[in-house]
């Protein structure tokens, strides 16, 4: 019985000891893009949902430590849920303004009201407060300058305008 009790209160304090070793999460800002956009190319329905594939004409990015051009000839390839819930698959290459190439696979959702999401469909001004759009992105960088966005998570915030997507990209620490 003095065995059980031992091996319990050690079981308890280790548990213990690595809850309070834990970090939270906090966000650093590194950026935010400004991806101009042409109009959505509606594929219709099919075996996953409403298909469109809006195509990334270009754009700039800018944040502390790194800054350009969105090179054109991406894409974001969003599946549209009965529900009007789009998942979000943007895939684009940046260019720093020091000529390195970084490719970006962001994906996310972007959710809310019927109304207010149809309000977003027509191109209309719509306050970001008013829908839930968030991504989790990965980055594909040569090179040690930008070799950090290979080794860190990032998140991202964003918001729709008629012909353009803003997203702010945070690295969790």
């Amino acid at each position: 019985m003095k065995i059980s009790i031992l091996f319990f209160f050690i079981l308890s304090t280790l548990s213990s000891m690595a809850q309070n070793t834990l970090a939270d999460p906090a966000l650093e800002f590194a950026f935010e893009v400004t991806c101009t956009l042409d109009p959505p190319q509606e594929l219709g329905i099919t075996t996953y949902g409403k298909r469109r594939i809006i195509p990334i004409t270009g754009g700039t990015f800018t944040g502390p430590n790194i800054k350009g051009i969105i090179l054109p000839g991406g894409a974001d390839w969003q599946t549209v849920r009965t529900d009007g819930t789009a998942d979000l698959e943007a895939r684009y290459t940046l260019k720093t303004d020091d000529g390195a190439l970084i490719y970006i696979n962001n994906k996310g959702i972007r959710t809310g009201k019927p109304e207010v999401l149809a309000r977003l469909g027509k191109g209309e001004k719509v306050d970001p407060a008013e829908y839930y759009m968030r991504t989790a992105a990965t980055f594909e960088v040569s090179g040690e300058k930008y070799s950090w966005l290979n080794k860190a998570v990032f998140v991202g915030t964003g918001m729709r305008n008629a012909n353009s997507v803003i997203i702010r990209f945070y690295k969790v620490n």
